[in-house]
């Protein structure tokens, strides 16, 4: 999975430093916030200085996360933020992989001269940091950072709190295993850690059966009157406009997941989100077989990621938005039936 030379490099990078700032990407998700925690719990048995700072806010479902508390959001508190970035001497960006899903921390970022590293397993990796470690064909970045903690000799470091951030972000990046987790090695790196005594069970009651009210309702909402199907597409989109957020008390990480549902749909192997935020709308796709909605959301949404799950964002209104999906969609879909993709 991968290269000895880059593991040694990473394994010497981390040594050589003292004061280590760990960087999830903006409006970090399971496998972000369970790649940054593990990550932060290890290098501090390993007698590091550590913290981790979020560009954005995490979602509320995750904070039972050992180290939640002592994660500083930068959009919150940029002070205390900037005063630990001036302080590391090196930074470690964990499951992104260009420069602008740090959002606003970008430009702070860009500023200073130390040691950077990448640890992510998303496709086409721009140039930066001084070691990179990309494993698209990794499930997660938090199991491809198992695996390097295991290949570096640091396992006996993985106490159970690091093990359940890692094993949340597995989970959280495979739909509980049940999509983009055919490699073998995805389950030996699960295996190992149920061995380090985490308590599965509970993990998945937290992260996935542990709704509040008003999210349930947002839920239903956002099927009962906002699904719309294009079936010569095989697709479906959805869409919440800034109101309708409110009105249901929307809090971060109220709508993930939300993408998944239309793919239960007989008939549905596209589906699309649109969620309007205060400069912006946020996008999400996913798909089930070879439809590539990572290329489509490059093509139209400045996004990418995975072939089967994949995000973009546009600046364009929420309505221009869908409608630029709407056209769009039956084009590539017709391009990529062509094998013109």
């Amino acid at each position: 999975m991968t290269d000895s030379l880059v593991v040694d490099s990473l394994k010497q990078l981390i040594e050589a430093s003292n004061s280590i700032m760990i960087v999830p990407h903006l409006n970090p998700d399971g496998d972000a916030m369970g790649a940054s925690l593990g990550l932060n719990h290890v290098l501090k048995q390993l007698g590091k200085k550590v913290s981790v700072v979020t560009p954005t806010a995490y979602p509320v479902f995750l904070s039972w996360m050992k180290g939640t508390d002592e994660a500083v959001n930068f959009e919150e508190d940029a002070p205390l933020a900037l005063a630990l970035l001036n302080k590391a001497d090196l930074l470690i960006y964990v499951d992104f992989n260009c420069l602008k899903r740090a959002g606003e921390l970008e430009k702070e970022i860009l500023k200073l001269d130390v040691k950077k590293a990448m640890i992510d397993h998303h496709p086409y990796p721009d140039d930066i940091a001084d070691v990179m470690v990309s494993v698209p064909s990794c499930s997660s970045t938090c199991e491809l950072i198992y695996h390097l903690i295991n290949k570096m000799g640091w396992n006996q470091y993985v106490e159970t709190n690091a093990a359940e951030c890692f094993y949340t972000g597995i989970m959280t990046d495979t739909g509980s295993l049940s999509y983009n987790s055919s490699n073998p090695e995805t389950y030996r790196m699960v295996a190992g850690l149920l061995e380090k005594n985490i308590d599965k069970d509970k993990i998945h009651q937290l992260v996935f059966h542990s709704n509040s009210f008003s999210r349930m309702k947002l839920l239903g909402h956002v099927l009962g009157s906002k699904l719309i199907l294009m079936p010569e597409q095989g697709a479906a989109y959805m869409w919440l406009d800034k109101n309708e957020l409110q009105q249901h008390d929307f809090k971060p990480g109220d709508t993930e997941g939300f993408v998944n549902y239309p793919l239960s749909i007989e008939g549905i192997n596209v589906s699309a989100f649109f969620m309007e935020q205060d400069d912006k709308i946020k996008c999400s796709f996913r798909s089930r077989g070879s439809f590539p909605v990572n290329k489509f959301s490059e093509l139209h949404f400045s996004g990418g990621g995975h072939r089967n799950a994949a995000g973009g964002e546009s600046t364009s209104s929420l309505k221009e938005s869908v409608e630029l999906f709407i056209t769009q969609l039956p084009i590539f879909y017709n391009e990529f039936k062509n094998d013109d993709i």
